[in-house]
């Protein structure tokens, strides 16, 4: 194949600590090396993006860099049996838009261990609602169900539940039959959140407790948490016996303030969740789950759909933290 000119959203120090962005034409020339070329159709935001795009070198360590850890879309070229042009795939996370040019352009090249074909069920679109924040939900969901949590065992509680993750938890937690508790956002989206499946919403204030109490009232059959800090401290004090917890994120704070008592007096157990570095045979379960029984028949109510020239406007909007839910890039556009 010939090279080909396309756009992608660039990011660049401008000077000691200070980010632009702007659209710029590349050539898939400046790729890197790998196994399979994907033109990508959709992309979305995740909160490590937000990061990349303001010049963290903690995600990113050199600019410029297109940032991305999402992108759906059909592949161009191969030189992996496994994938052919034609082929409609997903790559998330691995290196994808951290250090490896990513999904905000409309090409990348990567190596095929990082290629999902696309499972029936889903389009490119809807694989791009879900993206890393509804492939780390499901994880979350998974390890729930697989230690045994059952919907008659009672209440689950989503931590973070008006971002990516914890939206999309909850809407899969509801239409699988488990009844749902949401954190709600410092601006209220208790509507939203009804909307999408939670029967319950606590308020911020009432997700920390402040007693320092070892244990607190069994209040949760379980819990996909993603802020961290003093909410899943909380939550683990709040856990009924042999409870089972989830920890994908930290969103409010790395640190966890807390005694081993719900370990050793409740049986709790609490799961991290990696999704970066997934295991392939897990990484497919998970998606077959979100195209097949954990599809989200509330997904559009939950998306933002912007082209490419409206990336840096969306960025903004999550820096300043006025949006929920999820906003997916149209790279077709």
């Amino acid at each position: 194949m010939a090279p080909v000119t396309f756009k992608a959203l660039m990011v660049e120090e401008a000077d000691q600590g200070r980010f632009t962005r702007r659209i710029v034409e590349r050539s898939t020339t400046d790729l890197p090396p790998g196994d399979v070329l994907v033109r990508v159709a959709y992309s979305s935001i995740n909160y490590k993006d937000v990061l990349s795009a303001t010049g963290n070198r903690g995600v990113t360590r050199r600019y410029p860099h297109t940032p991305g850890i999402d992108a759906a879309g059909v592949v161009e070229e191969s030189d992996s049996e496994r994938f052919h042009p034609g082929d409609a795939v997903i790559v998330t996370s691995y290196d994808l838009g951290m250090n490896t040019a990513g999904g905000f352009g409309q090409f990348i090249r990567v190596p095929a261990e990082w290629v999902v074909p696309l499972p029936a069920g889903l389009t490119l679109r809807e694989s791009m609602i879900y993206g890393t924040a509804g492939f780390t939900a499901a994880l979350s969901i998974l390890a729930l169900v697989e230690n045994g949590l059952t919907p008659a065992a009672g209440e689950v509680l989503v931590s973070g539940a008006t971002g990516g993750v914890g939206g999309l938890a909850v809407a899969m937690l509801s239409n699988i039959g488990f009844r749902v508790a949401a954190i709600n956002g410092h601006v209220d989206q208790s509507g939203y959140l009804g909307q999408l499946g939670a029967g319950r919403i606590i308020a911020p204030e009432e997700a920390i407790d402040g007693s320092g109490r070892a244990l607190l009232k069994a209040v949760w059959a379980g819990s996909v948490d993603s802020v961290g800090g003093e909410v899943l401290a909380t939550t683990l004090k709040s856990t009924a016996p042999y409870g089972v917890v989830t920890c994908c994120g930290n969103a409010a704070s790395a640190e966890l303030p807390i005694n081993v008592y719900p370990f050793i007096l409740r049986g709790v157990r609490l799961i991290g969740i990696d999704s970066q570095n997934c295991p392939m045979p897990l990484r497919r379960k998970a998606w077959e789950m979100i195209a097949g029984a954990w599809k989200v028949k509330q997904a559009e109510a939950m998306v933002e759909e912007v082209p490419l020239a409206g990336l840096d406007e969306a960025i903004e909007k999550m820096v300043a933290r006025r949006r929920k839910g999820r906003t997916i890039i149209n790279l077709q556009q």
